[in-house]
């Protein structure tokens, strides 16, 4: 399954950029796994849907901040 997040990611502590991000979400038999094909790496998962989707933000957060630190 595909889906489309739109997160609202800081640019400073008063602004915040609007972003949406492409996600794949699949049931395994551990639960949910989920990637952002956009960003290699960049994947997460969890028991339910709603806990893997959770977890795929923070990933892809955790992904741009790191990105940002190494430019």
């Amino acid at each position: 399954m595909t889906i489309s997040m739109l997160l609202y990611l800081p640019i400073n502590s008063r602004e915040f950029k609007q972003m949406r991000y492409e996600v794949k979400l699949k049931q395994t038999d551990e639960g949910y796994a989920v990637w952002c094909p956009y960003l290699p790496g960049c994947w997460s998962q969890g028991e339910t849907e709603a806990e893997a989707l959770e977890n795929i933000k923070d990933a892809i957060e955790s992904y741009l901040e790191y990105m940002k630190e190494l430019n």
